[in-house]
Order: structure tokens, then C-alpha cells, then sequence
């Protein structure tokens, strides 16, 4: 666990990157990528060609012998939510930063593209139960604190559960909001509760994982763990047997992630440790735009 200082001095560096990739690179991606609640009336102006007639004010026309139109704006404030898997294979990382490390970096940046863009932000923290509930606000302060909770939190020996996170959150959503779920996806039987999410929220998944969840080195013997389980066994990394069924057991998991994402109408970024998170998240900004 990090000392207080630890943490202090952790947030700090996490809000100065945050802010530093909002303001240079998602600032507009991040604002056009989804759209607001509806449209509310701003304000009425004199009728200019092109106008769409349906949106005449009657009542202003006739009081002035010529037409007005009603202008309407997009309602741009929205509800984040971030659903981030505190299990305990999030400690799990063999690069510069563990999978916790990056879905607490990538949360960070979310967050604080939606405080800038004047949207709430709100937070789950889940294992194969609901750690914590942070309810959305706005504001720097909820930011940090909001960063300081997912790097404080603890996740040694507790497993996975995300239909029960989807159905905390479906409990407490009842309007409609933008959810990110961060989380390695070490887990199945899903797929009714993201259903059930998506037909009334923005779903975005986010599958976080190492190149070792993937692939084994082949060093001989190894004794390895289960993280979540507390499970131990020897393992021969340099039979090719071993290595093919750990591999496909990655893909098989990976492909249910997939395929049920989609049947949702969700969509789903994969990030590896290794990988510079700050492109996919952009690029799939971007391709929102265009939709």
C-alpha cells in the first residue's frame, strides 16, 4: 500500500498529466465524441433562409408582422461514470506499470475530460462485489479525490463480478450516462447485465492487459499463483502444449469480451500496459465524431 505522501505526491503527478492531455489533445475530441442529453430552448431570432419552418415562434411572429424562429443548443452536460475493476488481478503487471496502475491513469484522464467539459463524473469500484460507490459530481476537488480513492483502494485475494457492478450501476442510473468500464475481463456470464446497460447507457469498455496474460516466457518450471484465488501450481513454460492452451485460454476470454460487447452495441478499446494508452483513447475519440 503507498503512504499518504505517496498518494498525495501520486495525484499531483496524475492531475498535471491529466490536464496536460485534456487541454492539448481531448479537449474537442472528447466533447464532440458524445453527444448531450437533447436540445433546450436558447433563444428566438428573426428568420433567416434554410430555417426549418417547424421551429417558427407563431406567437413572437405576429406580434412584429414578420417571422421568427426558435434557436435550441444541444444540453451538453452529461454523467460519467466509471466502473473500475479493483479485483486482485489488477495488481498483476510486468512492465513499467501494473494493470491497476494504467486503468487509474486512464480514469484519471476521463476524468477530468469530463470536469473540464462540464459534465459530472461518478465512480464504482468493484470485485466480485461493489467496493465503493463515489456519486457523479462536478468540480477539481471531486477530481482528486476521485484519483486518491483508486489509488488507495485494496484488491488482494478478491475476484471478479461484473454483472454485479452492471447491475449496481443500471440500480443507480436511472437517466441516461456515458459508462467506462476499465478492467482486465478475467471473468464471464456477463453478458445479460451489459445487455440490460446498454439499452439505456453509452457503454465503453476498456480491456486492460499485460503481455504476460497473453504470453508465457519460457524459462523451464515456474511456479505461479492465482491472484484471485490464492490457487498454486508448477507450470512448464517451455512445453509448447502449456504455452498454446495459456494462450488460448487469453483468446478465448478476449473473443467472449468481444462478441458480447458487440451484441450490446457497446463499444470495447483493448489497451496493453505496454502500449501508449494516449493514442487509442484519442483515435477512438476521434472515430466517434464521425459517426
Amino acid at each position: 500500500m503507498l503512504t499518504i505522501k505517496e498518494i498525495l505526491k501520486k495525484v499531483r503527478q496524475l492531475e498535471i498529466k491529466s490536464k496536460q492531455l485534456t487541454t492539448n489533445l481531448f479537449s474537442g475530441e472528447y466533447h464532440s465524441a458524445f453527444k448531450g442529453k437533447g436540445m433546450h430552448f436558447k433563444e428566438v431570432r428573426e428568420y433567416a433562409a434554410g430555417d426549418d419552418i417547424r421551429f417558427i415562434d407563431w406567437n413572437v411572429s405576429a406580434r412584429f408582422g414578420h417571422p421568427f424562429s426558435k434557436v435550441f443548443e444541444e444540453e451538453r452536460e452529461l454523467t460519467v461514470m466509471l466502473l473500475v475493476d479493483v479485483s486482485a488481478s489488477s495488481l498483476f503487471g510486468t512492465t513499467t506499470t501494473s494493470k491497476k496502475g494504467l486503468s487509474t491513469e486512464i480514469a484519471a484522464v476521463i476524468t477530468f475530460s469530463a470536469i473540464n467539459n462540464g459534465d459530472k463524473v461518478g465512480v464504482i469500484l468493484y470485485s466480485d462485489r461493489i467496493e465503493k460507490y463515489i456519486p457523479a459530481k462536478k468540480g477539481r476537488d471531486h477530481a482528486l479525490f476521485i484519483i486518491r480513492e483508486l489509488l488507495s483502494v485494496s484488491s488482494a485475494k478478491k475476484k471478479t463480478n461484473l454483472s454485479t457492478a452492471l447491475r449496481y450501476f443500471s440500480n443507480i442510473n436511472k437517466h441516461k450516462s456515458i459508462a467506462f468500464i476499465l478492467s482486465d475481463f478475467i471473468d464471464t456470464n456477463y453478458a445479460d447485465a451489459l445487455r440490460v446497460a446498454a439499452a439505456r447507457h453509452d457503454v465503453v469498455g476498456v480491456k486492460i492487459y499485460d503481455k504476460m496474460d497473453l504470453q508465457l516466457p519460457r524459462i523451464g518450471m515456474l511456479r505461479i499463483e492465482d491472484a484471485e484465488t490464492g490457487e498454486q501450481k508448477w507450470m512448464d513454460t517451455s512445453n509448447n502444449y502449456v504455452r498454446h492452451e495459456y494462450e488460448k485460454d487469453f483468446f478465448n476470454r478476449t473473443e467472449y469480451c468481444t462478441r458480447t460487447f458487440k451484441k450490446s452495441g457497446s463499444d470495447l478499446l483493448h489497451i496493453r500496459t505496454d502500449e501508449d494508452y494516449v493514442k487509442v483513447l484519442q483515435k477512438f475519440f476521434i472515430s466517434r465524431n464521425k459517426r
